[in-house]
């Protein structure tokens, strides 16, 4: 994402395009045109008048184009796996199992449930209940503006897409310049199901386009840097609207000392290189107790060094593939070479490959100290260093030793145990004995503490909720009224001093 200050919308020049190549293969990808501020003004424009007839819609009607659109998606699943994996260099198991799939139950999940999420809430008042009732009511917010980033630019987007139109907002998207036609085929796909064009509006660019983006919605949610989604929650702060940002991670796993070696082992691999590692949950940390520390690196060793790594358009074979963009492997590199000037030894992997697409191997460090980049700082691709400790409460207080907390992970032989640890990091959310499935699960929250962000995504109806304004309604129970009104009388003073006597009576436990 944009590095430096928040970009000048009024820069972006007329007619610009975007000309990407494929991270694995160096083939050029078919270019795309850059949206003009006033491109941006005109969509988000279009999308509110959208807005207003998408929301008329009665809950069948609106239940019926979002299944349409899981069936369409499930009908072309090809047709999008092709289009992530090349843009991305993904391979094709994870662009059905990361991005396709899981956006196809996410559409059915909120579809089948958003009449029933979103139904006026009824407010029970415990000390006013002979005189009032009342209710809470939720209504869009407008249109939410997306901007969204290139690890998965079909699955993260389309995720709070669905969920936006479930909750009867139009949306605007930025997808991330690196990946634009993950969003423009997942726009075809809503087209086809009888969506209203106008009403999920895709906006392609860079900073300036997704600058513009912020200055137009009612709502932003934002994937990225921590350095991005703190200049756009500013911009949001000025403008008094509400955000929702999902930012970094370095999150740790721990190893206990009962854990299942290789069971632990092979989730670790896959918790640090699915997606080559480009993954703000992946685990960029591992901590083993000392008493597994040599089988357990032994184990972790064995596993990386069969992944097969390369070009996912010449092979199904492919469990690692390329890095998008080439700042991040020049990120990753810098964290390596970092490591080994200070003392860490590389294990297996190291080594980067541009000759043709951009390949980092899968790595696993091992001396590692905390002055290290890879210790401190995100890396964000295929590098794991590995640690030991003495016990756990030595552990927690390494796990928690960063700026951020999105995801952990725990592994042990008892789960009671597990948990107990897992309750003591400083992370939204934890994973006892797996890794980085709870972004597939709608009904989960997913979001950071520290710099890891602000507010959740998914999250069953609560998620659902925070894209609604919340209205209350108070009602009249009947005649009688609470003595508020002028003029004021030491009779009514003395219905509120009998009142708040209530609150220290024995009658208190029923209010």
């Amino acid at each position: 994402m944009a590095q430096g200050p928040m970009p000048d919308a009024s820069r972006t020049p007329a007619h610009e395009t975007i000309a990407n190549r494929e991270p694995a293969s160096g083939r050029p990808l078919r270019p795309v045109a850059v949206a003009t501020p006033e491109d941006v003004r005109r969509a988000v424009e279009r999308a509110r008048r959208a807005q207003a007839q998408w929301a008329r819609l009665s809950w069948g009607e609106r239940k019926a184009r979002l299944l349409a659109f899981r069936d369409r998606l499930l009908d072309r699943a090809e047709d999008v796996i092709e289009t992530v994996s090349r843009e991305t260099g993904k391979p094709r198991f994870e662009a059905r199992v990361h991005e396709v799939i899981p956006i196809a139950d996410l559409a059915h999940y909120f579809a089948t449930r958003a009449e029933r999420f979103l139904r006026d809430r009824p407010v029970h008042h415990h000390l006013f209940w002979p005189y009032k009732r009342g209710y809470v009511r939720y209504e869009p917010r407008g249109v939410v503006g997306i901007v969204s980033p290139w690890n998965f630019p079909f699955t993260l987007p389309m995720g709070d897409v669905i969920m936006a139109l479930a909750a009867r907002n139009a949306v605007v998207v930025k997808p991330s310049e690196w990946t634009p036609h993950s969003m423009l085929i997942a726009r075809d796909l809503l087209a086809e199901a009888r969506i209203d064009p106008d009403l999920v509006g895709v906006v392609c660019g860079a900073g300036p386009t997704g600058a513009a983006l912020v200055d137009e919605v009612d709502m932003v949610v934002f994937t990225g840097s921590v350095s991005t989604g703190r200049k756009i929650a500013a911009r949001c702060g000025e403008r008094l609207i509400p955000s929702i940002m999902e930012l970094g991670g370095k999150d740790a796993a721990i190893v206990l000392p009962d854990a299942d070696i290789e069971h632990a082992a092979r989730k670790v691999v896959t918790g640090a290189f699915a997606n080559s590692g480009q993954i703000c949950a992946s685990i960029e940390r591992c901590l083993v107790h000392e008493a597994l520390y040599e089988r357990f690196c032994d184990a972790v060793v064995r596993i990386t060094a069969a992944l097969r790594q390369g070009d996912p358009s010449e092979s199904d074979e492919i469990d690692v593939g390329a890095m998008v963009t080439p700042h991040q492997v020049e990120i990753v590199r810098r964290h390596i070479d970092d490591a080994v000037v200070k003392g860490a030894r590389i294990l297996t992997g190291g080594k980067v490959h541009t000759e043709r697409g951009r390949f980092v191997e899968p790595t696993v460090l091992v001396d590692v100290t905390d002055d290290m980049l890879c210790w401190s700082e995100e890396t964000f691709g295929p590098l794991l260093p590995i640690r030991p400790y003495g016990d756990v409460d030595e552990a927690v207080r390494m796990a928690n030793d960063t700026i951020y907390g999105l995801n952990a992970y725990v592994f042990g032989g008892s789960v009671s145990k597990a948990e107990d640890v897992a309750n003591r990091l400083e992370a939204g959310a934890v994973l006892v004995n797996d890794v980085l499935y709870n972004h597939g699960a709608p009904e989960a929250p997913w979001g950071g503490w520290k710099a890891s962000g602000v507010g959740r995504v998914h999250n069953g109806k609560d998620g659902l909720r925070d894209l609604c304004e919340m209205r209350y309604v108070g009602l009249p129970r009947g005649r009688l009224e609470v003595p508020t009104t002028f003029p004021y009388t030491r009779r009514k003073e003395a219905f509120f001093e009998r009142i708040a006597g209530l609150l220290r009576s024995p009658f208190s436990r029923f209010l």
